[in-house]
């Protein structure tokens, strides 16, 4: 080691311009805590799986209870106010989260807290009718979208560029479809007959059931995509709402299909 120069001329000019530490100065050097090495600590400024997944149950448990109450609490001359009111704050959050992107704690609990008022009132007059299509509905939702997650992680559909302009498509198809029925509400009693529970109704439903599975598809690729790319944790609220949106969806239409099963 003394015949290196460098370590040589550090080692004098150590000692040529350092004078010894003292006995305080080496206490104080003694206190201090050791190196433990980088810490790898969890990012909190990007968007994380865990925290979709708590946004999202945040979110279904707020539509469970306001659905809930509005079952239990609310007289069934009321339901149509309750509807109302809910569809009505429902899709005004949600157009205004969808295309300012903005959304957060507040607007998202809320938008659930309208949804689970609307669903209180429609999936009560259901079960009305048909005791026990409510707890169906709920348990084909969950596997339907267990089992698009199965398949999704799986690799057996991918979220390709065509996959998405199929979906776009489809789901642009069906508001028109939407659309173009209540105008011919105007002229004949069954429209189109996309309501009626024939067999037109049914494959529209089936159809509708089908766009709102791959929906959720590429809601789980949006996600991964977002975790993938580092987006920031605000869009965490934002995927839940997107996931709580199509879940909704999915449970309508499941509780039409059945429903119309049940006539």
């Amino acid at each position: 080691m003394a015949s290196n120069p460098v370590i040589r001329r550090f080692d004098n000019e150590s000692r040529g311009n350092n004078p010894p530490p003292s006995p305080v100065d080496l206490q104080k050097m003694y206190d201090q805590p050791a190196y433990a090495g980088p810490r790898n600590y969890p990012p909190t400024g990007y968007l994380t799986l865990d925290g979709v997944v708590q946004r999202t149950a945040a979110m279904l448990a707020t539509v469970f209870v306001a659905g809930a109450i509005t079952w239990i609490a609310v007289p069934e001359s009321a339901y149509g106010a309750a509807l109302i009111i809910g569809l009505l704050g429902g899709f005004g959050l949600a157009m205004y989260m969808a295309f300012t992107m903005r959304a957060n704690a507040v607007t998202a609990l809320l938008y659930a807290a309208f949804e689970g008022v609307a669903l209180g009132a429609i999936s009560e007059v259901f079960n009305q009718q048909w005791p026990g299509i409510v707890i169906q509905a709920v348990a084909g939702t969950a596997m339907v979208a267990a089992g698009m997650l199965f398949v999704y992680r799986i690799g057996a559909i991918r979220v390709t560029p065509r996959f998405t302009r199929i979906l776009v498509g489809g789901m642009i198809g069906v508001l028109g479809l939407i659309v173009i029925n209540a105008i011919a509400y105007l002229f004949t009693p069954n429209g189109l007959g996309l309501n009626s529970g024939g067999p037109v109704a049914v494959i529209f439903t089936l159809v509708c059931i089908a766009l709102a599975a791959f929906n959720l598809v590429y809601d789980f690729d949006m996600i991964e995509r977002g975790i993938r790319n580092g987006a920031p944790a605000k869009f965490a609220w934002y995927a839940a709402f997107g996931l709580t949106v199509t879940l909704v969806w999915l449970y309508l239409e499941i509780l039409r299909l059945l429903g119309y099963a049940r006539r």
